[in-house]
């Protein structure tokens, strides 16, 4: 099912900001211990969604969304610690760059698995095209 250019820009622009949102309250404790991998596993699925909405297999579509969202990843961090000063009260935590390397790493292991996807989808290609050529 292809999406039209509208739908998909509703969709981004819904999940944008449920994230923003998501980002800048505070994680209830019972999550706490979890905060990094939670980083992780948003931005390897933020990842994953953007690549699939846009059925990517070019490169330097997967490198834009990859610079996109680290740049995301970023902002929200220095907007949650500007929102402390803001708002003169707590909302969230500090900037964290424990934070940053926890989103880079989901996107690199969303990146990995890209590449091995599209390698994949490359060699087969490849062997049905030369069976066609027999």
């Amino acid at each position: 099912m292809k999406l039209k250019s509208k739908t998909k820009f509703a969709l981004i622009s819904i999940c944008f900001i449920f994230s923003v949102v998501g980002f800048m309250i505070r994680l209830p404790s019972y999550f706490s211990h979890l905060d990094k991998e939670l980083h992780a596993l948003f931005y390897f699925l933020a990842a994953a969604f953007l690549n699939l909405i846009f059925w990517n297999t070019n490169i330097a579509k997967h490198i834009l969304i990859f610079i996109a969202l680290f740049l995301f990843g970023i902002t929200i961090e220095y907007a949650q610690e500007y929102s402390n000063k803001l708002f003169h009260k707590k909302i969230h935590g500090r900037f964290d760059i424990e934070d940053v390397h926890a989103n880079l790493k989901g996107l690199v292991m969303f990146s990995i698995v890209w590449i091995l996807h599209m390698s994949i989808l490359f060699a087969y290609n490849k062997l049905k095209h030369r069976n066609r050529a027999r």
